[in-house]
């Protein structure tokens, strides 16, 4: 394929040949050759693909949630070219029989994928260690969904296994001891907000780098949705990633969204939310990722202290930053780089993250003017539904993965998935 007059995220236009899963030419004035399919990307964007390292696709245990195969599409229609799946399953994740089981799911995905291994009191740390991890992690220090929240005996043992076997440690920050138990005598929305204080966050943080530095290991913290711990891990020189939620939703949102915006770490004030997006735009934060973990509408209809947590966000997360992009509020360099560049640098995904020659064609091309309204009931996630609705998003017109096309937007908006299979970045 070539990719003709393509614009670049730093502005340059190019065009761009992919010869089989590679690329393998990006210049000026490149003639197609014999039998070569070229794109007219004229004022079009070509990015990337995004690597989400954090996402939730249920298999095994939860299917009727999400699958591989609906998770995989939804990533694909909203640009995503990999993705890391967290270990919170049934089985959980945490032996090599249960990375095993879990990887045969991961065959019905049509994007690349990665596998984290997780954390109990049962888990089996030679058989994991075996298995080509992603990362160790979500390392939950306080429960959130699949109750696998770990004493600090056992996570200062994980640490330090991860750190002799050189993988990284993904850490679900937040510390439980300073959890607002007076907030459950009310069922208002916020008071999920007002239960998990921004307060125990930032302790968590500071305890998870305090462990990795006794083990020089590498942290990486998830989802943060506060700047200070935010900048506890960027003063540490550790990364940190932030999901679109706590980017683009805050408190002030419980009103519209009820229940289905329960998840954790929980939505927070509108001063934060306005300061995670400062730290995104700055370079604070390092990455973002989506913490995609869908529950059905039904499940979610239930009491603040009853629903689960979570919520989808993988088809929106590219879409709502080159949103914001198009508005001015940040660059197209920044969003290339915290969706695909800086995630390719922290995890080690040398092949991946830069529209370069010898690299994976992992890319996805956009019109960053066809802004359009996101809805639920047309995103490709098993579970229906969005936190973003009514929201505007740009969505892609063309997914590729390592050369393969796996999705794509005709003009009159039909969708249509290509059948490449998905590969374990990780070998």
């Amino acid at each position: 394929m070539l990719i003709e007059n393509a614009t670049l995220a730093d502005g340059r236009v190019r065009d761009v040949r992919v010869d089989g899963d590679r690329i393998a030419d990006i210049a000026t004035d490149l003639s197609p050759s014999a039998n070569e399919a070229v794109v007219d990307a004229t004022d079009k964007l070509l990015l990337p693909g995004a690597i989400d390292a954090h996402v939730h696709f249920r298999q095994p245990g939860y299917g009727h949630k999400e699958t591989w195969e609906t998770g995989s599409k939804s990533a694909a229609a909203g640009g995503v070219t990999t993705v890391v799946d967290q270990p919170n399953t049934s089985p959980p994740t945490v032996s090599g029989d249960a990375f095993d089981e879990k990887a045969d799911f991961a065959q019905q995905s049509i994007i690349d994928w990665g596998i984290n291994g997780g954390v109990t009191a049962e888990w089996d740390p030679d058989s994991l260690f075996a298995k080509p991890l992603f990362a160790l992690g979500e390392v939950f220090l306080a429960d959130s969904t699949g109750n696998m929240g770990i004493e600090a005996d056992l996570f200062a043992d994980a640490v330090a296994r991860a750190a002799e076997e050189d993988v990284v440690v993904t850490v679900h920050a937040e510390d439980a001891t300073l959890f607002d138990e007076s907030a459950k005598e009310t069922d208002d929305y916020d008071a999920w907000s007002a239960y998990r204080a921004a307060e125990a966050e930032a302790a968590a943080v500071e305890r998870a780098l305090e462990v990795g530095g006794d083990s020089a290991a590498q942290i990486h913290i998830a989802h943060t949705s506060t700047p200070e711990g935010a900048d506890l891990a960027h003063d540490a020189g550790a990364s940190c990633e932030v999901t679109p939620h706590h980017l683009f939703l805050s408190r002030e949102d419980y009103d519209d969204l009820g229940t289905k915006g329960r998840m954790n770490p929980p939505l927070r004030s509108e001063e934060r939310r306005a300061g995670m997006f400062e730290r995104l735009v700055d370079g604070t934060i390092d990455i973002v990722a989506t913490d995609h973990a869908p529950h059905t509408a039904e499940e979610k209809d239930a009491s603040i202290w009853d629903a689960p947590s979570g919520v989808p966000g993988v088809e929106t997360m590219l879409p709502l930053l080159l949103e914001a992009a198009r508005e001015d509020r940040l660059s197209y360099e920044r969003v290339r780089d915290v969706t695909a560049a800086n995630v390719a640098e922290v995890f080690d995904l040398p092949q991946k993250g830069h529209v370069k020659a010898g690299y994976d064609a992992d890319l996805t091309l956009v019109d960053p003017e066809a802004s359009r309204e996101i809805r639920g009931d047309e995103l490709h996630s098993n579970c229906g539904w969005t936190p973003f609705e009514g929201r505007r998003g740009v969505f892609p017109e063309l997914t590729m993965v390592r050369g393969d096309v796996v999705y794509e937007r005709d003009a009159d908006g039909t969708d249509s998935f290509g059948d490449a299979d998905g590969q374990n970045v990780r070998g």
